[in-house]
């Protein structure tokens, strides 16, 4: 987050840190209940649902250049088996830790670093702006890197039937007679024999009929 950018107090997962002051070594815990915000979690994967509710459990530490955040959020994640394609919910527990620096850090004792590296240091650092600083980048990362990448409903789910698509967990004696390729091809030559005689036959009759109507 730019240094510039502006917060707003009232977003759930902004906080303010004007408590905790910047003595060095201070702490504060917090706890707050929000509502998930929208695309939380692996698109088109599993995630938490948008508004479901998500407890925080915070704890800031003042130090030199900024606030160490450490913390936990836990919530119900939602999505379906990647071999069944059934829907599943399961517990989710993210811990995370995120240090949100001071604008003016570097005027605060931090070693300035030389320009080219301290821009490119500067995209992945988060700011702290008038006392507050703005957890959902965090609790998002925190999410995703928490929630299974390919979830299933049990350890041992045996998916779905490639010819049917049959959910085999409920029947898993479920099978399909199959057919030898070696006798496939004189299987496909009999069927087709069977339609000539058919089409001969056929054919035959009409050739009958049309000289009795004679």
């Amino acid at each position: 987050m730019a240094p510039n950018a502006r917060l707003d107090h009232r977003n759930p997962l902004v906080f303010d840190t004007h408590e905790l002051g910047r003595r060095p070594g201070a702490l504060q815990r917090l706890t707050r209940e929000i509502d998930a915000p929208k695309d939380l979690g692996i698109q088109g994967v599993v995630g938490v649902p948008e508004g479901a509710p998500v407890e925080l459990e915070l704890r800031l530490e003042s130090v030199m250049e900024g606030v160490l955040v450490t913390g936990t959020a836990r919530a119900q994640a939602k999505g379906e088996c990647v071999r069944c394609l059934e829907p599943l919910e399961l517990e989710l527990e993210a811990d995370f830790q995120e240090m949100f620096s001071y604008p003016d850090a570097d005027d605060r004792g931090r070693v300035k670093a030389e320009p080219a590296d301290d821009a490119e240091e500067d995209e992945d650092r988060l700011f702290i702006e008038d006392g507050l600083f703005d957890l959902e980048p965090v609790l998002r990362d925190a999410v995703v890197l928490a929630l299974p990448m390919q979830p299933v409903c049990q350890d041992d789910c045996l998916g779905l039937c490639s010819e049917c698509g049959a959910r085999l967990t409920d029947d898993p004696d479920h099978h399909h007679d199959a057919v030898d390729i070696r006798w496939a091809a004189l299987q496909g030559l009999a069927v087709s024999g069977k339609d000539s005689e058919k089409d001969e036959i056929s054919g035959a009759e009409t050739g009958v009929d049309e000289k009795q109507e004679k």
